[in-house]
């Protein structure tokens, strides 16, 4: 849509959203800085996203609709596939049959070349309306993944319960192949596609079988299956992932592709055996793209500035610290991102390669075949590299020839579980690292966690306890903020009166990480010397300027981007 300019401005200040003088201000910073006038407006927060929008429509005489107040009939999205939706990002709320009329949401409602296709392909009349963008993206997300249950509930009335019953292993492979079991899969993998699930469970209870999502690092039970399905679709997923579906006492692991649309997805199966049957848990891998910049994962600041500093060196090590699903391997990938280019040699050993990027070469360790970290990282060294990702430092063998090569003038990248980045130097003397080589090899060292955003669609501001705000001025220090009432935010779950389409009712859509970060300094070099504490170490460090991983998600909570509760849910001492 063309932009708006003096005309946006009066008609904001004739229906008293702003006054004449903020109109004036606007214009002129506008006209000074070369931004748009929609653009001021929002920096200033004189008016929201929605009250422009409104003010859009009135002026190109084009109706307006809010999603969170529209009760959306099911059968109205049989009109318009999925695909065509997310493409042009609109989305069909109402239906009059008197007229033949379909009336769409859309984010560009002036597109009369996509009003043309519609009424061609829906051979309906079709009548646009103006909407949030990110209303009708999340009411999309929402309302075609509800077809999860009735896509199973189809497939449901396809399979009699006579069909399934106690097969051998022979004969249940045929069971499996039919439709009904198919699509069950199906709709489970594509509904974890769509809602950005990074794990899919499925759990036979006593009377049924329950399928729960990880989103967001938390687990969300989305449908019940009739237990009489569990062993075919178990088995249905078995044979797709190329695991024996006849042996049910061990556990198994395995893996396939599944591919919706554009988006082609790499899933790793691992079986386990229950006292109700067997468990899977699939978990989900982007095959290409999707990594983001080291901005985009929540790094500022200082912590930013010193990491930067890190990997421009052409050796030593980086290490990255915290617990399984902290973000440590992305975090990784985001920093090699930034480093790939044709003049240096990337090698990585991971497990398993969790996205693929062009120019790299990745390999995955395979135990059985006696690749291992520290084999792969042996055979590494005679290839060549200039920047070396292991996956995990875990045994003396692996560190040793970490430290080996860093100090050879390798660049090299890893991993360590600790709980914060302090305990990276102790953990390495633990492994049988020397000091004196520790204190040469090391860069610097991150410590990270992930904390859930807080759901942009229903934030709300809110006064916190004073013992909260004591707690966060005992934290922060002289980073607490002089202002003289501290605001903090939370998601509501409901958007209007119905359940928030974005956050599902949660009150968060999206994470960022939470961070520590500290080079390693001359003082903190001769505390390794000694093998000081975890204690001494974090002190030094706090002392040199690191800000700790509390602070960071404290600062984060205060900008509205995460909530006070998240922060000590990941980051409690």
């Amino acid at each position: 849509m063309p932009a708006l300019t003096q005309e946006l401005l009066d008609l904001l200040v004739k229906e008293n959203r702003i006054t004449k003088e903020q109109a004036d201000g606007v214009y002129l910073e506008a006209m000074n800085s070369g931004d748009q006038i929609e653009a001021v407006l929002l920096k200033k927060h004189l008016v929201n996203e929605e009250d422009l929008l409104k003010a859009r429509a009135t002026i190109y005489n084009i109706p307006f609709v809010s999603l969170s107040t529209v009760a959306f009939s099911p059968e109205l999205i049989n009109y318009i596939p999925e695909a065509v939706a997310r493409k042009y990002t609109l989305l069909p709320f109402e239906f009059d049959e008197t007229t033949n009329t379909l009336s769409v949401a859309m984010a560009d409602p002036l597109d009369s070349q996509v009003i043309d296709f519609l009424e061609k392909k829906t051979d309906k009349s079709i009548r646009s309306f103006m909407a949030m963008k990110e209303d009708i993206i999340s009411s999309i997300n929402n309302l075609y993944t509800q077809h999860l249950g009735e896509d199973v509930s189809k497939a449901l009335e396809e399979s009699a319960p006579s069909e399934i019953k106690t097969y051998e292993a022979g004969h249940l492979s045929e069971v499996i192949r039919e439709a009904p079991i198919a699509q069950i899969v199906s709709a489970i993998l594509e509904q974890a596609i769509r809602i950005r699930a990074s794990d899919v469970h499925i759990e036979p209870q006593q009377t049924e079988t329950r399928v729960r999502y990880r989103i967001d690092g938390i687990l969300q039970e989305r449908l019940l299956l009739p237990r009489r399905l569990h062993e075919a679709v178990i088995s249905r997923i078995k044979i797709l992932g190329d695991m024996k579906i006849d042996e049910k006492r061990i556990p198994q692991d395995g893996r396939f592709n599944f591919k919706m649309g554009t988006e082609e997805i790499d899933l790793r199966v691992s079986s386990l055996p229950t006292v109700h049957g067997e468990k899977i848990v699939m978990r989900l891998l982007k095959k290409s793209g999707g990594v983001p910049s080291l901005q985009e994962l929540g790094l500022r600041g200082l912590a930013l500035k010193h990491l930067e500093t890190s990997i421009a060196r052409p050796h030593g090590i980086i290490l990255v610290t915290g617990p399984t699903g902290s973000g440590k391997t992305t975090t990784l990938y985001s920093v090699l991102s930034t480093l790939n280019n044709a003049r240096v040699n990337i090698m990585t050993l991971e497990d398993p390669v969790e996205y693929q990027i062009d120019g790299v070469n990745q390999v995955q360790i395979n135990p059985a075949a006696g690749l291992t970290f520290a084999t792969g990282l042996r055979s590494f060294l005679r290839q060549d590299p200039n920047i070396i990702l292991v996956g995990e430092i875990r045994d003396k063998e692996t560190t040793d020839l970490a430290v080996q090569a860093a100090l050879t003038g390798h660049l090299v990248f890893s991993t360590l579980h600790t709980n914060n980045a302090s305990g990276a130097i102790p953990r390495l003397i633990d492994l049988g690292a020397e000091p004196f080589l520790i204190a040469s090899a090391l860069n610097c060292v991150a410590g990270q966690r992930i904390a859930r955003r807080v759901c942009p669609t229903c934030k709300e501001e809110y006064t916190p306890e004073p013992q909260i705000i004591e707690d966060m001025k005992t934290v922060l220090g002289p980073l607490f903020p002089k202002t003289p009432a501290v605001k903090l935010f939370r998601g509501k779950g409901i958007s209007g009166e119905t359940q928030c389409a974005t956050c599902a009712g949660t009150g968060y859509s999206g994470r960022i990480g939470v961070f520590e970060l500290f080079p390693i300094s001359d003082a903190i070099s001769k505390l390794t010397l000694s093998s000081s504490t975890m204690q001494a170490i974090e002190k030094q460090a706090v002392t040199d300027g690191m800000i700790t991983m509390k602070q960071d998600g404290y600062l984060k909570a205060l900008e509205g981007i995460t909530s006070i509760e998240e922060v000590l849910r990941v980051a409690q001492d």
